[in-house]
């Protein structure tokens, strides 16, 4: 069972993305990664989350990074080579058969992807902690709702998320 647990914000996540970046970084190479991010709600001093630390990697061609798999995966990570979701690939680590807990979601993308604008979320959040609290608050009532339905959990945040994506564009617009 692969329950949904919030927890209180861990300093240590910053360390742990770092650590876990330079990794991947060493073992794919500067030919393939172009820049690697820390979003999703570790990224968040302050914000409780699942304790699942989430990293954008930018790669010159997501062709020759799926070429790369076995790599990954001898540092624990399970590839989901049938990620409905186009233009990225999606790995996990601390999955069966590799451990009991997930511990990171590693997300690889060519430099166009929309999921870049995800640290957009990340960078309000870190700004407006009034709002990183209210999302936490959001986060808990729907753990305990869809305890073990991840897609569930995800799909009732959407509406939150466009919400604060909107404040988060209008306010990057008005900085730029």
């Amino acid at each position: 069972m692969d329950e949904i647990i919030i927890v209180e914000y861990d300093p240590r996540w910053s360390q742990q993305f770092e650590e876990e970046a330079t990794t991947i970084w060493q073992v794919l190479g500067n030919d393939l990664v172009t820049r690697i991010e820390h979003f999703g709600s570790t990224a968040v001093p302050g914000l409780a989350a699942k304790p699942i630390i989430d990293l954008l990697v930018e790669v010159r061609s997501l062709k020759e990074a799926k070429k790369s798999h076995t790599l990954l995966e001898a540092l624990g990570y399970a590839y989901w080579q049938e990620d409905p979701r186009p233009g990225q690939m999606f790995l996990v680590k601390g999955m069966p058969p590799y451990g009991l807990q997930r511990t990171h979601h590693l997300h690889l993308v060519e430099a166009d992807s929309d999921l870049w604008e995800r640290l957009l979320f990340r960078d309000y959040l870190r700004s407006h902690p009034e709002e990183a609290q209210h999302y936490a608050a959001l986060k808990r009532q729907l753990a305990e709702r869809f305890k073990t339905n991840r897609e569930a959990y995800t799909n009732a945040k959407t509406d939150y998320i466009q919400a604060v994506m909107a404040k988060a564009r209008r306010h990057n617009h008005k900085n730029q």
